[in-house]
Parts: C-alpha cells; sequence; structure tokens
C-alpha cells in the first residue's frame, strides 16, 4: 500500500468514528471530520489541536484565520505550504472551539500516531500546548516545563521508523491579536528553516 492508500484508511475509519464524543455534534452540525493535507513525504508535520469553524465546514486544517498566518509564518522561512503535512490530534471540531478535552485526545491521538508513521517526517512542530504536551509523550521525552519555556527549542525524540526532531510553537490563533507572540512564532519558526 502507498503512503496515500494508507492515509485514507485513517480518514475512513475517522468518518465512521460513531464511539467519539464529538460524532453526534460533527452531525448535528454538517461539519466534517479534519484529517490533514499537505505532502504525504514532508520532512515537516505540524501538529494542531482541533478544527475550528472554518476547518469543520470544509474539511481543511488551519483554512481560516490561524492557518493565513500558519501561510504568512511559513513563507517567511522558504517553505511552501504544499511541502509540509498539517494535522491535528483531534480530528472533529469540539462544540464552541473549546478545547479538547483528555477522552477526546485519547481517542483520537491513535489516528495521529498513525498519520506520524506514516508519512515518516523528520520534524514533528506542534502548534499549541495540548498537541506540544501530546508529542512529549509520544516520543518519550521528559519536559515539565510550559510551552512559554520550551517553544522554539529543538529536541530528539525517538518514533517506530528512527529519531526525529521535536519542535513545540505557539498556536497561531493567539498570534492573531498579540503583534509581541506572532513576532515570537516569526523567531521560533526560523528553527525549522534547517529541516526543509
Amino acid at each position: 500500500m502507498t503512503r496515500t492508500d494508507e492515509l485514507k484508511e485513517v480518514r475512513d475509519e475517522v468518518w465512521a468514528l460513531k464511539e467519539s464524543p464529538l460524532y453526534a455534534y460533527r452531525m448535528a452540525e454538517g461539519n466534517y471530520p479534519v484529517l490533514g493535507e499537505g505532502n504525504h513525504d514532508a520532512n515537516i508535520m505540524f501538529v494542531g489541536e482541533a478544527p475550528g469553524r472554518n476547518e469543520a465546514k470544509t474539511g481543511r486544517p488551519f483554512c481560516g484565520a490561524a492557518g493565513k498566518l500558519l501561510d504568512e509564518l511559513l513563507a517567511g522561512i522558504g517553505i511552501p505550504r504544499a511541502e509540509v503535512y498539517i494535522t491535528n490530534i483531534v480530528k472533529d471540531r469540539p462544540p464552541e472551539n473549546r478545547d479538547p478535552f483528555p477522552d477526546e485526545i485519547a481517542l483520537y491521538g491513535p489516528y495521529l500516531d498513525r498519520q506520524i508513521a506514516i508519512i515518516q517526517p523528520k520534524v514533528l512542530a506542534a502548534l499549541g500546548r495540548f498537541s506540544a504536551s501530546y508529542i512529549f509523550d509520544l516520543l518519550h521525552i521528559p519536559e515539565t516545563r510550559p510551552i512559554s519555556k520550551t517553544h522554539g527549542e529543538v529536541f530528539d525524540g525517538t518514533t517506530s521508523y528512527g529519531p526525529v526532531k521535536f519542535v513545540p510553537l505557539y498556536h497561531p490563533a493567539a498570534a492573531i491579536y498579540n503583534q509581541q507572540l506572532k513576532e515570537t512564532l516569526k523567531k521560533d519558526f526560523e528553527v525549522l528553516k534547517q529541516f526543509k
């Protein structure tokens, strides 16, 4: 099977995930699950937390205001969006754009794990504290500092397919109305240039 075929299997399973506490909300709102998009051979994989309203209506990750900023940040380091892979831990939108609950992260996490194993990126870049915490645990990196202390650092991790670099980053949504955070994100993204 090709990587695309394997990713389609993950997609189909998430579409049919009726045991998800977010499934009824997806159906009631006419939303789509958001699996991810981008290069299936990407060196860099971005992992957000959960889809927002625009994402759930289109099935595309980071297509709203936070996505525009993500595109801008990528352009700033000379990496086209089409060269990376972008996904979230939780594949369905939580109501009222709330933070994902631990049981939701636990349910959807294995699908992310499979996406990582299929794409085999050289770098995992977490967008936000929930995805940073999840990936620290996934890679068995003992880190207790909050994202405000770890953002922009490069960590060494190990996966089923070998070593991987991990970079926790602030979520672009947090920087939309905070110019200082936007400048921090721009600076933090510079560390990704070496991996393109």
